[in-house]
C-alpha cells in the first residue's frame, strides 16, 4: 500500500497532483483504520501512469475521467478515445493555422515598423505603430 507521497514518487507526480486526482475521483483511495492516511494500491500507480500517458496525447481530465468511466461499466472505451484524438487533431490543426497567420501578421507589422520614426503620446495616441495596425481593416 502507498501513502499519497509514496504514490506521488512511484508515479513520478506531485503529491498535490494525487490529491487533485482524489478530488476528481480519477483515483479512489481505501483509508487507513488506525490514522485516517489515504492508502493507494500499485492499481493507483498504474492508473497515475495511463492518466500521464492521456494527458501527453492531449486528453482533458474530464475526458481521462468518461475514459475510465466507460472501462468501469466493462464497456471498450477504445472507439471514444479515436474519436476523441480525432478532435483533438482537428482543433490542433485550426490553432496551428491561427498561430501561422498571427505570426504572418506580427512579422508584416514588424517590417513596417522598421521604416517608422517612433512616436510619443501626446493624450490621443499611445503608440503609433499599434495604431497603424488597428487602422488597416484587412487585420480585422
Amino acid at each position: 500500500m502507498y501513502t499519497v507521497s509514496d504514490l506521488a514518487k512511484e508515479a513520478q507526480v506531485t503529491a498535490d497532483t494525487v490529491r487533485h486526482y482524489v478530488k476528481l475521483k480519477l483515483l479512489n483511495p481505501s483509508r487507513d483504520s488506525e490514522n485516517g492516511y489515504k492508502l493507494f494500491s500499485k492499481n493507483d500507480v498504474i492508473r497515475v501512469h495511463f492518466i500521464r500517458n492521456a494527458k501527453s496525447l492531449g486528453f482533458k481530465l474530464k475526458e481521462i475521467t468518461e475514459i475510465f468511466e466507460h472501462s468501469e461499466h466493462g464497456n471498450s472505451p477504445c472507439p471514444q478515445v479515436r474519436e476523441l484524438l480525432k478532435q483533438h487533431i482537428n482543433e490542433n490543426k485550426q490553432r496551428i493555422e491561427e498561430l501561422i497567420a498571427l505570426q504572418d501578421r506580427m512579422e508584416l507589422a514588424l517590417k513596417q515598423w522598421n521604416d517608422m520614426p517612433d512616436g510619443s503620446p501626446n493624450g490621443t495616441s499611445v503608440c503609433h505603430l499599434i495604431e497603424s495596425i488597428a487602422n488597416d481593416k484587412t487585420n480585422e
